[in-house]
């Protein structure tokens, strides 16, 4: 192998824009490795991790790409495929009206340079509070992608935007739409009505395309960080969420997503509604609580939209023979998703192992060996060190599709794909080949592996979602635009259906 570290000074991309400049560059041929990031003292410790001599020199105003290759020649073809991918975004840029002039040195002088009242920051978590704190004393509201700020700034940040009268989206809020931009991972999704406040990513945006499949349109989808309706926090964005959204004149139904939030949150947020005029409903996460494709369909109940039938694709060829036993094994990109889908198995297969287990169930690392029923969220902390969201890299996750199919005990694998801004521009085609395999390697031992997949996406969205709902059903998977719905056909492929959620219909908090 061949590695190569280069140091460019004064040069700026943010942190998403990186992720996914290293999943392309990883992808040239002969390339094993490519890590391409600011200097910061976490990308140069994983760089470090490794294998990479990196110099001591390199700083967080430095961009450091680290190349790993077969020989010289496929470095050589690693750096080429760099420079095209940094064209690209060059030449992308000056189309938008981008400019190659000096940028402003702190997020307030942007702010009086050009007026805007938004700032996306996605600075390292050490110098994202000072940043948001420049952003917020300049009026701005913020949306903040950066994670590991503590819970003490989180309340502080939130509480000086409250002062200001702007909106702290964040931290780690990786999904908003506002104004019809899509920022972060997001769904392109038609104008509409229904307003969107939302703890919770991928439940977010699996709403947003339930929503978007009705025929109902979207205001706005302002993210909270998942931390906001904790008891620590208080809610505090999500009740600036809810002010804008009763003045936005577009809005005028305003759903909140999450996963279980705390009691008296709850009932302070319903009673600011209750003040603002504003009708709410809830599709909020836990046991015992409605799944969020029920909330969604109570929620088009209230709107007096009809409930469609949620589209699906059958597997080609069949897709699985007659209930077998087995274990579910669940591989997911949305750490949301995987909750919900650990809620809806959870009656009927009892506890399930995960690296983000529910409460008083089993705990493994995203790395051990599975046995039993256990499923898997591959967007958790442990297992992007050093790499791109599986949304945007999914290699891991292949990885593992692969090794399922050739695991005896495995009885039905259940997976995700999200689609939209941010996410891999081609999904569909690389998940498929990995479906191949998987029942490939199954057919080997005797058995026809049922594989199921929820597929989150419009036919808006720059992937398309029945050209990806056609390739996955042609390599031998069912597809379900309800993750709920997907739950529930990969139970019944082991022998144990399980019954419909209770309705959101009402208080559903307590």
């Amino acid at each position: 192998m061949t590695d190569s570290v280069e140091i460019r000074r004064g040069v700026y991309y943010d942190s998403v824009t990186l992720m996914q400049v290293s999943q392309r560059v990883r992808t040239a041929p002969g390339v094993s490795d490519a890590l391409i990031g600011m200097g910061t003292e976490l990308n140069l410790g994983l760089m470090r991790e490794n294998g990479f001599e990196v110099p001591a020199e390199a700083g967080p105003n430095d961009l450091v790409v680290a190349l790993r290759a077969a020989d010289d020649e496929a470095l050589a073809g690693a750096g080429a495929a760099l420079e095209a991918v940094l064209q690209e975004l060059l030449e992308r840029s000056r189309a938008t009206g981008g400019t190659t002039e000096v940028a402003p040195r702190t997020i307030s002088s942007a702010a009086r340079r050009s007026g805007a009242g938004l700032a996306l920051i996605s600075t390292p978590g050490t110098h994202a509070v000072a940043d948001a704190l420049d952003a917020i004393s300049s009026g701005m509201s913020v949306v903040l992608f950066s994670d590991n700020i503590s819970v003490a700034d989180e309340i502080r940040l939130k509480d000086a935007a409250a002062a200001r009268d702007v909106l702290v989206m964040g931290p780690d809020c990786g999904t908003a739409v506002v104004g019809g931009a899509a920022l972060g991972f997001a769904n392109v999704v038609r104008p509409g009505r229904v307003g969107l406040v939302a703890a919770s990513g991928t439940g977010a945006q699996q709403v947003m395309c339930l929503l978007d499949l009705a025929g109902e349109g979207v205001s706005h989808v302002l993210g909270l960080g998942g931390r906001d309706l904790s008891a620590e926090v208080g809610g505090r964005s999500a009740r600036q969420a809810l002010r804008a959204l009763a003045a936005d004149e577009a809005t005028e139904h305003v759903v909140i997503v999450s996963k279980p939030a705390a009691p008296e949150v709850v009932e302070s947020l319903e009673q600011l509604a209750a003040e603002l005029g504003v009708p709410v409903s809830w599709a909020t996460l836990g046991r015992g609580r409605a799944d969020l494709t029920a909330a969604v369909e109570d929620v088009l109940a209230a709107l007096g939209t009809p409930v469609p039938t949620w589209p699906s694709w059958p597997a080609e060829g069949g897709g699985g023979g007659a209930p077998s036993g087995g274990s579910l094994r669940g591989l997911f990109c949305g750490g949301t998703l995987a909750d919900e889908a650990m809620l809806v198995a959870e009656p009927v297969l009892g506890p399930i192992t995960s690296n983000i287990p529910l409460a008083g169930s089993p705990r493994v690392s995203g790395t051990d060996q599975l046995t039993g029923h256990a499923v898997l969220d591959f967007g958790d902390d442990e297992l992007t060190q050093g790499r791109a969201h599986p949304m945007i890299d999914p290699a891991l996750r292949l990885e593992r599709i692969r090794e399922q199919g050739a695991d005896p005990g495995c009885g039905v694998l259940l997976l995700d794909l999200v689609l939209g801004h941010g996410s891999h521009p081609d999904p569909s085609g690389e998940l498929a080949d990995a479906i191949r395999d998987a029942r490939t390697a199954a057919a080997g031992r005797g058995v026809e592996l049922p594989v199921v997949v929820a597929l989150v996406g419009t036919e808006s969205d720059p992937q398309g979602l029945t050209a990806c709902a056609q390739t996955l059903a042609a390599a031998g998977a069912s597809v379900h635009t309800s993750n709920a719905e997907a739950v529930r056909v990969a139970l019944s492929h082991l022998g144990t259906p399980a019954e419909p959620t209770p309705s959101q219909t009402g208080r559903t908090d307590r």
